[in-house]
């Protein structure tokens, strides 16, 4: 089950021959790209297994700075398994922690104290002598003291690993932090307590006001600085730190200046990055089609033309010399790019019936298809893809729409008591009073009662089945997974077993689909369209080792969801839509209720999901239109897994 999905890989540029200051050459800290963040994670645990065990031939204890949170998962996992393997001890190492929660204890679960011992100490062999962690129970009158105490302990580390929030924070160390903070307390601002609150079941009330952690001037002073970043919420931050100016606003940004620091990076995280936004300002690039449009496409924007507009000192003035020489000339290129993009755009997503389909995304037959829609949460479908949803419905496919999770935790307890009150004033019984009883007893970070979270599970549902009842789709056609890796009860979820892959399985083999839509979109703040995506995939590699013919006439499209959307470079079927076909898919998300105004876990952006959705797609539309395409209101656009 540790199968990890990661976007495919076409063109770029051609590394191999290349030094690495030149590979380098537009990053301020060094950055090492790789696969998935277990790849990387593996790397940075072989140097610090090294680094200890130099420190011990010396005769020396190893003053090790480590944080927590999603970031460090995997590698404690692997200093753990390789520990367990005999690789390392732990003996000679002193951990020092470099942030927790003010006021908190060791037994609070959010708490770093906690979450540092589960994830790595209770695992290895580390003297408890040798944790030092600050300690979130020092009372207000000393705490001054005692911080100047541990940031005395903490300076001159000899390796600090950390990993960096959404902004460009490390530790707590939030937008305004100078070269010159140490060890300190500060108070945690809105926005930041607002992302914290994921850690305490969404309850910003619950999340601390404020924090023990230590600062950037004590940061520097260690020997050496790992950063490390996984996927796409930390692409902005990492392009910030790696190639922008140092600035308070992003606080590692500051640690530039650090004689021995590098970061190390998943491809999503580092997507922003020169060496892979625009490879051929760096050296020589592998060419395939797709990588051409890429290329073409960057240009256009840079420019602000139209692709047939561009002229052959635009490519030579901007790098591209080397696709003009292997691939020109110029109005070549020109051509063939507008050609391939516009043959993206179809009204026919299923395929158009009886037409000729040599330059259609999709094929004309068979027709009707049967079609698979899976949606992470409850309302993903309408959300990410809707017109393309509702526009397959009324094209006369089979189509059906698999939810794979309840996602019972995004309903809060307001709406529940609403609809408790709903059902009382319409005669079906009364229990609004034992279910606020039931919420009354909620804990701070504890796991939710099931008797809450089934109430919440058939409040998704019904809001699900709402919005497919809203376009026509048959009742019979929707589906309720359920998969048993979210059934955690908290935000925290359970590991993805074969039990989830199995449930995915039955659906597939049942339907035997000719075109499978899945979540695409890594930028999921909670990491649940990742492991819906990996499971599904995993399904599929079972289902063809099975003997599963149907498969190889079956097509995987990616969608991508309310907070990124697919670059034009990589674009396979881009499906537009009417302005009255944006108020339907518009309707269908009004359905779930639920997630409006009131969702606990939106993220950093403060629009409600129907307006995200409608601006990526108009935005989108613009984009093809800036590019020399028909301009319409709304696209919707899909890569090709396969």
């Amino acid at each position: 089950m540790d199968k990890h999905f990661s976007l495919p890989k076409d063109g770029g540029l051609i590394e191999t021959s290349l030094p690495k200051d030149i590979v380098h050459g537009y990053e301020k800290i060094a950055t090492e790209v790789f696969d998935t963040p277990t790849t990387a994670s593996d790397a940075v645990s072989e140097i610090i297994i090294d680094a200890i065990k130099a420190a011990e031939a010396e005769g020396r204890v190893f003053k090790l700075g480590l944080t927590t949170g999603v970031t460090p998962v995997s590698l404690y996992k692997l200093l753990t398994s390789k520990y367990q393997e005999g690789r390392i001890s732990f003996r000679n190492v002193e951990i020092y922690s470099i942030d927790e929660y003010y006021p908190s204890t060791a037994k609070e679960h959010q708490s770093r104290n906690y979450r540092l011992h589960k994830g790595l100490l209770d695992n290895i062999d580390i003297p408890a002598s040798n944790v030092h962690i600050p300690d979130g129970t020092v009372p207000m009158d000393k705490v001054y003291e005692y911080c100047a105490e541990y940031d005395r302990l903490a300076s001159g580390l000899d390796m600090l690993v950390m990993g960096i929030g959404d902004k460009g924070q490390v530790g707590f160390n939030e937008a305004g932090s100078t070269t010159k903070s140490r060890t300190r307390t500060v108070q945690l601002p809105y926005a930041s307590r607002k992302r914290q609150a994921r850690n305490f079941n969404g309850a910003i009330e619950d999340t601390p006001k404020s924090a023990i952690t230590i600062g950037i001037s004590t940061i520097l002073s260690a020997k050496r600085i790992i950063l490390m970043a996984w996927g796409e919420p930390k692409a902005n931050a990492v392009q910030a730190i790696v190639e922008g100016e140092p600035d308070m606003n992003c606080p590692a940004s500051l640690l530039q200046s650090h004689g021995n620091i590098s970061i190390y990076v998943d491809e999503t995280a580092g997507e922003l990055l020169t060496r892979q936004v625009a490879p051929w300002m760096i050296g020589p690039c592998e060419w395939s089609p797709k990588y051409i449009r890429k290329a073409v496409v960057w240009l256009c924007q840079r420019l602000h033309k139209p692709i047939l507009k561009l002229t052959q000192n635009d490519y030579l003035q901007n790098s591209l010399d080397e696709l003009v020489e292997k691939y020109g000339p110029y109005d070549k290129i020109n051509i063939e790019v507008f050609n391939d993009l516009q043959h993206t755009i179809t009204g026919w997503p299923g395929g158009k019936p009886n037409a000729d389909d040599a330059t259609r995304p999709v094929s004309s037959s068979p027709y009707p298809k049967t079609v698979l829609v899976f949606s992470p949460h409850p309302d993903d479908d309408v959300i990410s893809m809707g017109g393309t949803l509702i526009r397959l419905t009324h094209q006369g496919h089979d189509v059906h729409v698999a939810y794979e999770t309840s996602g019972d935790l995004a309903v809060h307890d307001d709406v529940v008591l609403q609809h408790m009150d709903a059902a009382y004033q319409l005669g079906f019984g009364d229990r609004f009073d034992e279910v606020k009883a039931i919420i009354d007893t909620k804990k701070p970070g504890a796991p939710e009662p099931k008797e809450l979270l089934a109430i919440k599970a058939a409040i998704r549902r019904s809001e699900a089945r709402g919005a497919c009842r809203s376009f026509g789709l048959k009742e019979q056609n929707v589906h309720f997974l359920n998969l048993p890796f979210y059934e955690s009860g908290g935000v925290a979820k359970l590991p993805r077993t074969q039990a989830d892959v199995d449930i995915i399985k039955a659906l597939m083999q049942e339907l035997k689909p000719q075109q499978i839509y899945m979540a695409g979109d890594l930028a999921d703040p909670h990491g649940t369209h990742r492991v819906c995506t990996e499971a599904a995939l995993e399904a599929i590699d079972q289902l063809r080792e099975e003997g599963a013919g149907w498969l190889d006439e079956c097509h995987v499209w990616l969608y991508r969801g309310a907070w990124m959307e697919w670059e034009l470079g990589r674009v396979d079927m881009a499906v537009p839509l009417s302005p009255d076909e944006v108020i339907e898919k518009r309707h269908a998300i009004y359905h779930h209720l639920s997630q409006k105004d009131i969702v606990p876990f939106p993220g950093d952006d403060p629009r409600e999901f129907w307006q995200r959705a409608e601006d990526r797609t108009s935005n989108t539309a613009r984009l093809y239109d800036e590019l020399g395409m028909a301009e319409y209101q709304a696209i919707e656009v899909f890569l090709r897994l396969f």
